[in-house]
């Protein structure tokens, strides 16, 4: 086991020991209540100050709070009004911004996904609205499946190009947007450009504003399905500024100002909305917003910008890491903060993420992120007093409370004692769309406190330092918990020559229902095979943790951003059935 067993009593929700990391000024922190434009307007330095960038334009302050007013008016001329859903398939363009803050003026949300065409097409049709956003790469195919599967009369499009200086881009951005096109664009009557939707807006003069009412839904977004089916997560402008009080005060001080780079993350996660555009903007960042950028080419942008902040996910890092274009005595020295979020990170990716920042000159501690779509995205915050390693994500950030509960109960645990990581905390959902999901995730417990029962297994020590291990409770037949970091970090810590990364992906065990079997996957250098390093894995592993089947590949995959671990899922049942 990772973590050292200890005859240490008391419950961590009780104790909550990690307060002792905090500063009383952050200690004594609550959420406001106000709608999240209020609150941005409160941690606004100045309507002429520059907020965000985007290929070449500024937006200040002021332009900001114009456009999404604009917005608002535009929205009301189209039929929406309060309650409604607004479906919008942007990318990281400043007009989600305003349509975001114009949603809630008006009293609606915005429905955001980005899976695959069908399931798109039932969210929109769910969503029971006439109208919807995207961008003018939309196909006509896609649009057509809107029009006639979902009802949908009004498709309002919008270029890349839109707000953006086209000088100020270089070939590989141009070509990135080019790209995007397919020979059938998105056209026809039910077509809408971006500038008629605005017109529409200038010519209403009916009512806009709906009653306040921080409460209501105003964000939705939908799991990546990357671990199970995807659901939708809703948020209110209060979860989502329960998240942003938290991180808010991590700002800029004194006459420097940190940019904030977000390149390619999409607005359909939780975690980007809020913690990656609305969290630099409340903290006095300067927001550069790069969503046309191929991942192939994050290389060239992190050297274009130079960047103070740059979230990013590992599997960007690996690109980066990768890359044939930085040169080897090239000066990271620009980022402040390194870390990433989206999955668990091994000790072996986390030591050649250390060493590529030590080789250029970057003086930050490279971390790990933690948090889910339904507790708003971020739930714990780094903490240095510990190695970061063994999947050690930190410690719950102020407003949050962790505990650690036996799985499918409502039991606590005590420390260092391998349980569900559950958070009651303000930057919790107020549910998904299904009643039966909702009641699952989250839980009242005897303590009067809502829990979010995250499906996350970890532990934490005395200290108030959390570790999160694997996603699950898997056990295989005959005993023996299954727990992916765990067995990772054995073999990783064993230095095995030959092996450059290697992850476990634990499948269903079809021969015993409601257990499972774990495989090893290996990335391999070259020259050396399966044969080779098998038996120096064996020798680190416990006997119920050695795997089925060790299958080596080129390179780790990924499905929507993480380890497409269900994907090889597959893969293995397919195998299994021939």
């Amino acid at each position: 086991m990772i973590m050292k067993e200890k005859n240490i009593t008391g419950k961590p929700s009780i104790d909550r020991p990690w307060l002792k990391f905090y500063p009383d000024e952050i200690k004594q922190l609550c959420v406001p209540e106000c709608t999240l434009a209020d609150f941005l307007k409160n941690a606004c330095p100045g309507k002429d100050v520059v907020a965000m960038h985007y290929y070449g334009t500024d937006f200040t302050w002021e332009t900001i709070f114009e456009e999404a007013d604009l917005a608002a008016k535009a929205l009301k001329a189209y039929g929406f009004g309060e309650g409604d859903q607004i479906p919008v398939f942007f990318r990281s363009v400043p007009q989600f911004l305003f349509l975001l803050l114009a949603a809630e003026k008006i009293g609606a949300s915005l429905l955001c996904r980005d899976n695959t065409l069908e399931e798109n097409v039932d969210a929109v049709k769910k969503a029971n609205v006439n109208t919807i956003f995207a961008h003018d790469f939309l196909s006509r195919k896609h649009m057509d499946a809107y029009v006639y599967e979902a009802g949908i009369e009004h498709v309002i499009l919008l270029s890349p190009y839109e707000s953006a200086d086209r000088n100020a881009m270089p070939p590989h951005i141009h070509s990135c947007i080019i790209n995007q096109y397919t020979k059938h664009p998105a056209k026809g009557p039910s077509t809408v450009t971006w500038t008629e939707f605005l017109d529409a807006g200038r010519n209403y003069t009916g009512e806009v504003n709906a009653p306040v009412d921080w409460n209501r839904p105003l964000f939705r977004a939908y799991t990546s399905g990357s671990t199970g089916p995807s659901k939708q997560v809703i948020h209110s402008a209060h979860t989502m500024i329960g998240v942003l009080q938290q991180l808010a005060p991590y700002a800029a001080s004194g006459d420097f100002r940190p940019t904030w780079l977000l390149t390619a993350l999409p607005p359909v996660l939780v975690a980007v909305v809020v913690s990656m555009i609305l969290m630099p903007l409340a903290s006095n960042k300067l927001l550069i917003l790069d969503p046309f950028c191929e991942l192939n080419d994050l290389d060239l942008e992190i050297m274009r910008y130079r960047p103070n902040c740059w979230p990013h996910i590992p599997m960007f890092l690996e690109l980066i890491m990768g890359s044939k274009r930085i040169p080897a005595d090239y000066d990271l020295s620009h980022l402040l903060f390194a870390g990433a979020g989206c999955e668990a990170l091994n000790n072996g990716q986390l030591a050649r993420a250390q060493k590529y920042l030590n080789d250029h000159n970057c003086k930050a501690i490279y971390t790990t992120g933690y948090g889910q779509s339904e507790a708003g995205s971020s739930i714990t915050l780094p903490c240095f007093s510990q190695p970061i390693e063994n999947g050690n994500i930190g410690i719950p950030m102020p407003l949050n409370t962790i505990g650690i509960f036996e799985p499918g109960t409502q039991e606590e645990l005590s420390y260092n004692q391998i349980g569900e990581i559950c958070v009651s905390g303000p930057g919790n959902m107020l549910g998904y769309d299904s009643k039966s999901a909702t009641k699952k995730a989250l839980q009242l417990h005897a303590d009067g406190m809502v829990w979010l029962h995250t499906g996350d297994i970890g532990y934490m020590n005395e200290e108030g330092i959390v570790f999160a291990l694997t996603r699950g409770h898997c056990e295989r037949y005959g005993g023996g918990r299954l727990i992916d970091l765990t067995m990772e970090n054995k073999v990783v810590d064993a230095k095995i020559p030959g092996i450059v990364d290697e992850f476990f992906v634990t499948a269903p065990d079809e021969e015993h229902k409601g257990y499972f079997l774990p495989y090893l996957f290996v990335v391999l250098e070259d020259g050396c095979t399966v044969d080779d390093v098998r038996e120096s894995i064996l020798a680190v592993l416990d006997d119920h943790e050695i795997p089925v089947e060790i299958i080596e590949l080129a390179e780790r995959p990924f499905f929507h951003f993480k380890t497409n671990r269900i994907g090889l899922k597959e893969d293995l049942k397919v195998k299994k059935a021939v």
